[in-house]
């Protein structure tokens, strides 16, 4: 089974700092709030994830050998792959395809397939690189080589606007209520890490989240992105906001996200390698996230 880096399905702090391979970009970004503040901005701060190390900055490499890359995707995992009006694959993950495009100047396809038939495609030379929020981890880097990641999913903590809870640390969240999703990832991090704290599991998201919004637990642990989109969203009518974070450990988070392409295919891969490097330099991968997540989960 290929394995997705979950938003929807499925110890280390790094707040305020630049650990492991996350170069976090923290941006204020000004924006109105309806017609009663039109003219003010509000402000709030922004972080924007970059996996890329600015001393390492990679060379251009040959691009003479690619004329066009195929790029396969699905359309069932929105924000970032998705059918748009016109049926055609839409989302985070196609428009950064269609940078690396652009910055390798090459005509590019993108086509939607079943998300469970991806690398059989691409081992069947039905595409030439798959960009599909695919974990690379163990299992997948079997069956393709990934280029660095470009995202990663973390786990966060949230509590309601009012607490007074500021970073969330083991030893500053001892004899806390903490809610999280039974059997993920998420509860093993906190039954390891939180040792002190009291943990209460729930069956599914839906219900951890009532939780926190009933005030039956004092914090909320889960997947950095799904709780990014119910904080913006009406679901959460505000109620609360991100605490502490983000988490980052490869062992209950994964190694993060990367464009797959066929075994041993390095030309195409150090390509996509180093455009997106140049996308992250030059701002646009920063402008796109800020257009998919304007809550980050970073």
């Amino acid at each position: 089974m290929i394995n997705r880096m979950a938003t929807s399905r499925r110890f280390r702090s790094l707040t305020g700092a630049v650990a492991g391979s996350l170069c976090a970009l923290v941006l204020t970004v000004a924006f109105s709030s309806g017609a009663a503040q039109v003219g003010a901005a509000a402000r709030r701060t922004v972080v924007v994830p970059g996996f890329w190390d600015p001393r390492r900055r990679p060379e251009r490499p040959d691009l003479s050998r690619l004329q066009s890359i195929r790029f396969l995707t699905d359309l069932d995992y929105p924000p970032f792959d998705y059918a748009g009006p016109d049926g055609n694959p839409a989302g985070f993950n196609v428009d950064l395809a269609r940078l690396v495009c652009a910055e390798i100047k090459v005509p590019c396809t993108i086509q939607a397939r079943p998300f469970a038939t991806l690398l059989d495609a691409l081992d069947g030379n039905l595409g030439d690189a798959v960009i599909a929020s695919i974990a690379a981890n163990a299992e997948t880097r079997k069956r393709a080589d990934f280029t660095d990641p470009y995202y990663r999913t973390p786990a966060r903590f949230v509590a309601r606007a009012d607490s007074a809870i500021g970073d969330v640390l083991p030893e500053l969240v001892a004899g806390k209520k903490i809610a999280v999703v039974a059997g993920t990832a998420h509860e093993a991090y906190l039954k390891q890490m939180f040792t002190q704290a009291e943990l209460r599991s729930y069956p599914n998201a839906a219900a951890a989240r009532a939780a926190l919004k009933n005030k039956e637990v004092d914090l909320l642990f889960g997947d950095g992105v799904a709780l990014s989109f119910w904080l913006n969203g009406t679901d959460s009518a505000g109620c609360c906001a991100f605490r502490g974070g983000p988490f980052l450990d490869s062992r209950f988070f994964g190694e993060g996200v990367g464009i797959a392409v066929k075994r041993g295919n390095d030309v195409l891969r150090q390509a996509l390698n180093w455009a997106l490097f140049r996308q992250w330099e030059k701002g646009s991968f920063t402008d796109l996230w800020l257009r998919y997540f304007p809550i980050s989960p970073f």
